[in-house]
C-alpha cells in the first residue's frame, strides 16, 4: 500500500539526487542527538519535534524537492504526512533511513555543521593560514608589543569561556569594526573560537580583505588553551563597540570592493533581487548579515536574521535548500561582500544586494515566508491545580522542554517526552487522562506540535501548565533532578558527542578536535567537489 504524502527512493538514487543539478532539500528528521551522531554530509537537520515550525524558514518553497531521512523507524513518514498538510507537494522518504544508506555504502558523518566545519579544514590547507599555538599566544601576551585576541564567536559562547584579555567580535563583524578594536595597523591580531573552524575563517577573513595587521589563527581556539592548562575565564563581556559608523569605514568600503573583484562576487540591483524573491520556481533566501540588534531595529520584509559569522559557521541552520539563491545584505557595504566571498567558495549562489538595507526597502523588496502549521489552542491549568490532579492521578504531567532541562530539574512525578516518541512513551495511558504539558511557554515552543500530535493519538483533554517549571518551582511544588531521572539512551535531543569538551573534560576535548581535523579524509570525490577555491595566489 503506498502512502499519497511521498515517494519512497532507494540510497543509490537519493545519492544522485544530491549531485545534480536541481534544487533539493535532505532533512534529518531525527532528534539533535540522533542526528550528531551520523547522517549524511549534505542532511539539514529537521527534528521532527520542530518540523512545522522551522520547515517554511528552510524550505520556503512548497514545491521544493524534499527528502525526509530517519532511523528507518516511521519518523519519517509521519513528517511527509505533516509537510503534505502543510501543501508541500514533492516530498521523498528515504527507504529504511540512515541504516539503508550505511549499506549502500555511503558514509555517514558524525558532528553537526558538516561542510561549514570541512569547509574550514580545506580553507586553512588551500590558504596556509597563519597561526600560532597556545604557548606561542602566551609568550605574546607576555611580550612588549602584544597581540589583541579577537574571539570570532557570538556573545553568547563567548560569555561560556574566553580567554583572558580577549574581546568579543563575531567573525561576520571583524571587517567591518577592526579599526575601532584595533586603530594600530602594525598590532599583531589572533582570532580565536572555540576550536577551530572559526578561528582559521575570521583570521583569514581579514587576511583576505588586505589588513595590513599580522594576523594569526589561534589553533585549536579556547579547547587548545585548555589543553595545554592556560586559564580561560567565563561570564566576559568585552565586545566591540556599537558604532554605526566605525573608524575607517571609507577604507573598509574599499577594500570590500576589492574582495567582490577577486572573489567573483556578483552585487545585483534591488529590482533584480525583487525578481528573484518572487520567483516560484527557484528558492532565494533574503539574508540579513548584520547584528541582532539592527535586525530588530529594521529589515526588509521576510528577510531571515542570520549574522555573518554564524551563516558561515552553520550556513545549514539557516539554508536547507541545496542550489539556492542566497541574497545577502548589510548597511555599509562591507560585511555582506565578505561573507558572500566565503560563501560561493563553499559552493553557494550568493550574491550581495546593491545599495544594502536602505535601497532594498526604496524599491520594496520582500520575500514571502513559508508554510507554518498553526499549534492548538490549549487551555491552561495553574500549578496548584496540577499538584492535586497529580495527588488524585486525574491528571499526567507530561514534559517537553529539552532532556537537559529536564534533568536538571522537573516536577515530581512528571514524565518526559518528545514528539516521536509519544506513541511508545504513553503506551498504556488511558485516553480520558487529562494530560498537563509542562514547556517554556515561548513563541517558538515545539510543545504546541506535541499537543496536535498527542490529539491524533486519541487523548481528548490535553492541556498546557501556565508558567511552566518556573512557576511550579515558585509555588514550591515538589522538584525531582539528577542524570539518574532520564537514562542517555532515552535523551535523543541532545548531543553527547561534543558537550563534556566545555565542561573541562580534556579526553573529550582531544576527541572533538581530532574530529573535526579528521573530516576530510572522509569525503568522496564529489563531495569534495562542492567547494570552490579560487586559483593559489
Amino acid at each position: 500500500m503506498t502512502n499519497p504524502s511521498y515517494t519512497a527512493i532507494d540510497a543509490v538514487t537519493l545519492k544522485g539526487w544530491l549531485h545534480d543539478a536541481g534544487e533539493i532539500a535532505l532533512f534529518d528528521v531525527r532528534e539533535h542527538g540522533q542526528y550528531g551522531e551520523g547522517h549524511p554530509f549534505y542532511a539539514v537537520p529537521l527534528p521532527y519535534s520542530r518540523l512545522e515550525l522551522d520547515v517554511g524558514r528552510l524550505a520556503p518553497r512548497t514545491d521544493t524537492r524534499i527528502v525526509l531521512a530517519d532511523e528507518g523507524d516511521g519518523v519519517a513518514p509521519a513528517a511527509a504526512t505533516a509537510l503534505a498538510r502543510l501543501g508541500y507537494t514533492q516530498l521523498f522518504v528515504l527507504d529504511g533511513g540512515m541504516p539503508a544508506w550505511r549499506a549502500a555504502g555511503f558514509t555517514l558523518f558524525a558532528g553537526v555543521n558538516l561542510p561549514s566545519k570541512t569547509f574550514g579544514e580545506l580553507a586553512e590547507h588551500h590558504y596556509n593560514t597563519p597561526r600560532v599555538s597556545a604557548a606561542e599566544l602566551a609568550a605574546m601576551l607576555a611580550s612588549p608589543v602584544a597581540p589583541v585576541v579577537l574571539d570570532g564567536r557570538p556573545a553568547s559562547e563567548f560569555r561560556k569561556m574566553n580567554i583572558p584579555g580577549a574581546i568579543c567580535c563575531p567573525n561576520g563583524e571583524l571587517a567591518y569594526r577592526l579599526r575601532d578594536l584595533v586603530p594600530d595597523t602594525g598590532t599583531p591580531i589572533v582570532i580565536n573560537c572555540a576550536g577551530r573552524t572559526r578561528s582559521i575563517i575570521g583570521a583569514q577573513s581579514l587576511i583576505n580583505f588586505g589588513v595590513a595587521n599580522p594576523v594569526y589563527a589561534l589553533e585549536n581556539g579556547t579547547q587548545g588553551w585548555y589543553l595545554n592548562d592556560f586559564r580561560l575565564e567565563h561570564g566576559g563581556t568585552a565586545r566591540y563597540p556599537d558604532n554605526v559608523s566605525p573608524r575607517g569605514l571609507e577604507a573598509a568600503r574599499g577594500a570590500a570592493q576589492a574582495l567582490a573583484v577577486r572573489f567573483d562576487v556578483p552585487h545585483i540591483a534591488p529590482a533584480q533581487a525583487a525578481a528573484w524573491l518572487a520567483d516560484r520556481t527557484r528558492t532565494t533566501f533574503l539574508c540579513d548579515v548584520r547584528t541582532a540588534e539592527e535586525f530588530a531595529e529594521q529589515t526588509l520584509p521576510g528577510a531571515q536574521h542570520t549574522p555573518g559569522g554564524q551563516l558561515m559557521q552553520a550556513t545549514d541552520q539557516y539554508v536547507g535548500v541545496r542550489r539556492a539563491r542566497l541574497v545577502l545584505f548589510d548597511a555599509d557595504g562591507v560585511r555582506a561582500p565578505v561573507v558572500a566571498s566565503w560563501l560561493r567558495q563553499m559552493g553557494h549562489d550568493s550574491v550581495v544586494l546593491e545599495g544594502g538595507l536602505q535601497a532594498g526597502l526604496s524599491a520594496g523588496v520582500k520575500v514571502a515566508t513559508g508554510p507554518q502549521a498553526e499549534a492548538p489552542a490549549l487551555s491552561t491549568v495553574t500549578a496548584e491545580q496540577l499538584a492535586a490532579g497529580l495527588r488524585d492521578q486525574s491528571m499526567l504531567a507530561l514534559d517537553l522542554r529539552g532532556s537537559m532541562a529536564f534533568r536538571a530539574g522537573h516536577l515530581a512525578g512528571s514524565r518526559w517526552s518528545i514528539r516521536p516518541r509519544l506513541a511508545q512513551d504513553l503506551a498504556g495511558v488511558p485516553h480520558d487522562t487529562t494530560l498537563v504539558l509542562v514547556s517554556d511557554g515561548d513563541a517558538d515552543d515545539p510543545a504546541g506540535l506535541a499537543a496536535g500530535s498527542l490529539q491524533a493519538l486519541g487523548f481528548g483533554d490535553v492541556r498546557r501548565l501556565h508558567g511552566g517549571f518556573a512557576a511550579w518551582q515558585a509555588e514550591g511544588h515538589a522538584v525531582a533532578e539528577g542524570a539518574d531521572t532520564l537514562p542517555d539512551a532515552r535523551c535523543i535531543d541532545f548531543l553527547f558527542f561534543v558537550h563534556d569538551r566545555h565542561d573541562g573534560n580534556k579526553a573529550a576535548a582531544r576527541q572533538y578536535l581530532a574530529w573535526e581535523t579528521g573530516l576530510v579524509a572522509q569525503l568522496d570525490a564529489q563531495e569534495l567537489a562542492t567547494f570552490r577555491f579560487p586559483p593559489a595566489a
